[in-house]
């Protein structure tokens, strides 16, 4: 008997057989003939490849994802070649599409579809959110015929759930994989050579064995201030980045909540919502305004300067290097508080303290030192003088100067614009 099969990987398909192979088969262990049949590949088509290539790399079992170019013919298949103009709506075009090389042992054929349906829109034709075109269509392409027959069961357990939730007709073509093109090198692992971006989400929400989803208890967002994270279901490297630089850190008075983009109900939104992150602005449940994709602390400190302050004398302090008038009603407020804190107004981050705070008769805020830590020191030159700007750490917002030798008994004194400054009282319990 000859012992024969194909193996897909990295671009390149090799068939072998014990009647012609170099090796004979007797050489091969048993064991290691059984692991090898768990090994498969399989072409997945969901739109960008970008995304999808990063969601299915990061699956246990999955050995390598690569983003390539199939089902298509006629020319050779290149970025340029693909998204010309000229072949947006061909039907001979290639999909973009992700070869995945997984272990069935770990993540059977059945979970790694389940996962491609879920991450996308299956029913919408030649296209994934902002992407048009054929290139963009959904498509399986198998190297199995187990992996057709799981496939075509899934598509018929998942056009009903999708219909309940008020979805079309499954679009995704079942073919055999033919030919795979590996992508050029600079769109392989796309996301982690382009930190500052985002991560398209066109999930529907509709998933697998769940039922009907609960929604999403958006009651309190529906009054007041608030900031809305979209946030993906599947892994987003520009997601775990903000909550690792901003999110994680954020302490302001400003409440802000995660959210997927299914779970958006009763809120009234303006933005597409496919792109992970994409920071929402709310005000009583309407959205004000938005980012869309990561945002660096400065950006997300400016953005929300802009929505909390408004067009303010604070915003002017904060983002324009500007003075509060001398005994401005902030400082008269915040000159004989109890014991507590002053925090960056946008941050929540300590900032001094009022054991530090002195009375300079000057008409703002004065005290001996900062928290440590808490703020940064830039050379200014501006009206004609030589100062010491003093910056939040945190936000990088303007606070005041630093006037050395002009505190108690000639230590430093630290002049702060009160409008950019918040008071929490020290907890006495």
């Amino acid at each position: 008997m000859i012992f024969s099969r194909t193996l897909y990987t990295l671009g390149a398909a090799i068939t072998f057989s014990a009647g012609c192979f170099a090796l004979s088969t007797d050489k091969i262990e048993q064991s290691n003939v059984k692991a090898t049949m768990h090994i498969k590949t399989i072409a997945l088509g969901s739109g960008c490849f970008w995304g999808a290539e990063k969601r299915y790399e990061a699956l246990e079992g999955v050995i390598d994802a690569e983003s390539g170019y199939a089902d298509g013919f006629g020319f050779e298949a290149t970025y340029q070649n693909v998204t010309d103009k000229s072949r947006q709506f061909d039907e001979n075009n290639y999909a973009e599409v992700v070869q995945v090389m997984y272990n069935s042992n770990i993540i059977s054929s059945e979970d790694l579809l389940k996962n491609f349906f879920e991450g996308h829109n299956p029913t919408q034709v030649n296209r994934q959110g902002n992407d048009i075109g054929t290139l963009y269509r959904s498509i399986i392409l198998t190297t199995t015929q187990e992996q057709i027959q799981i496939a075509k069961q899934l598509i018929a357990e998942y056009q009903p759930l999708l219909n309940e939730a008020g979805y079309g007709k499954i679009s995704t073509a079942i073919k055999p994989l033919k030919e795979f093109v590996s992508a050029e090198e600079y769109h392989q692992n796309y996301l982690q050579k382009n930190p500052n971006g985002y991560c398209p989400d066109h999930a529907t929400g509709v998933v697998f064995n769940k039922g009907k989803e609960v929604e999403a208890d958006n009651d309190f967002l529906l009054s007041g201030k608030h900031i809305v994270i979209l946030d993906s279901r599947e892994y987003c490297p520009y997601c775990e980045k903000f909550k690792k630089t901003v999110a994680n850190d954020y302490k302001g008075s400003i409440p802000m909540t995660f959210r997927h983009a299914d779970e958006l109900n009763g809120l009234t939104i303006k933005s597409a919502t496919w792109a992970t992150p994409t920071i929402l602005f709310l005000e009583n449940g309407k959205e004000v305004y938005a980012h869309q994709g990561y945002a660096t602390p400065a950006e997300f400190y400016k953005a929300l300067g802009a929505f909390k302050l408004g067009d303010s004398k604070a915003y002017d302090v904060a983002f324009h290097e500007r003075t509060d008038r001398p005994y401005c009603k902030e400082y008269k407020e915040f000159r004989n508080t109890p014991e507590g804190t002053f925090v960056d107004k946008l941050s929540g981050e300590p900032l001094f303290d009022t054991r530090d705070r002195f009375n300079s008769g000057t008409g703002w805020l004065s005290f001996k030192h900062p928290v440590k830590n808490s703020v940064t020191m830039h050379e200014d030159t501006s009206w004609g003088m030589r100062r010491i700007e003093l910056k939040s750490k945190s936000t990088g917002i303007h606070l005041g100067h630093l006037f050395p030798g002009e505190g108690p008994r000639g230590t430093d004194r630290y002049c702060i614009n009160a409008t950019v400054l918040e008071f929490i009282p020290r907890d006495k319990g």
